[in-house]
């Protein structure tokens, strides 16, 4: 089965009654459109996102029964807000649209909704969805990462970023030169790291104690992190990786059941 014919938008009517079942795990991919920097495009989180979503659901659609939503491209950004060019939803709105998809899928027959978020920003946010979406309609839900950002516990060069490269650093730089080359501006890139609060023990990003914070707190080109080694060889690695262990954990989510029965 090809990757396209696993779009839930391609169906007709009358075959989600017969293809989307109880067994059924719809993917929802989340993205967004905000600036990382002067190396790298607005579209990087969306493109990620919308790329591991689909190449997911082409590799591990028949085993685990996946169904792929559109993109939800526009986002919680608002960390951005203060360059132009950044398109954010606030919290209040984001959760709305969220929950309403949450209504539409629990039209269906299908029982498990998944989140899959390619920014950091929106993370706390969908945790809260998953809850409240469960309430309203009975849906199991779910929330995977391709990359974790590393102020949730994700992966960052401790060398060069000092672990908090969350944001247009080496690691996403790297993987979106896999996915658009022709867009990546490396020649521009510099390093960007908040060496101070690399001092703090528990006040840093990944550290038990969390702050409220906007990207241009800790700089004025707005990315966090040193995308100046980044290559694509790596972003290949990162990426096929992510793919890979986002297939795993859907098959755990196709076999979750809370234990009933």
């Amino acid at each position: 089965m090809t990757e396209s014919s696993r779009r839930l938008e391609d169906l007709s009517g009358p075959e989600i009654a017969q293809r989307i079942a109880e067994s059924s795990v719809i993917v929802q991919p989340i993205g967004a459109v905000e600036q990382h920097g002067p190396h790298l495009p607005l579209s990087v989180d969306h493109v990620i996102a919308h790329e591991a979503a689909a190449a997911v659901v082409a590799e591990h659609g028949d085993d685990s029964d996946l169904w792929l939503l559109p993109t939800l491209s526009v986002s919680k950004s608002n960390e951005h807000a203060w360059s132009p060019g950044t398109l954010w939803l606030s919290a209040e709105t984001l959760l709305a649209v969220l929950r309403d998809i949450g209504r539409c899928v629990a039209a269906t027959r299908a029982e498990r909704l998944v989140f899959l978020n390619g920014h950091g920003g929106n993370s706390a946010l969908l945790n809260v969805a998953c809850r409240e979406i469960r309430l309203e309609t009975g849906l199991m839900t779910f929330l995977v990462h391709p990359f974790v950002p590393p102020d949730h516990g994700g992966k960052s060069p401790e060398t060069t970023e000092l672990g908090m490269g969350i944001h247009g650093g080496h690691r996403e730089t790297s993987v979106f030169m896999y996915l658009r080359p022709h867009l990546v501006h490396l020649e521009r890139a510099r390093r960007a790291v908040p060496e101070r609060l690399a001092e703090n023990r528990y006040v840093r990003f990944g550290g038990l104690a969390s702050f409220g914070w906007l990207s241009n707190d800790f700089g004025p080109d707005g990315h966090i992190g040193d995308p100046t080694g980044a290559n694509i060889e790596e972003g290949k690695l990162l990426f096929e990786t992510a793919v890979a262990l986002l297939g795993e954990q859907m098959a755990e989510i196709a076999a979750w059941d809370f234990g009933r029965g």
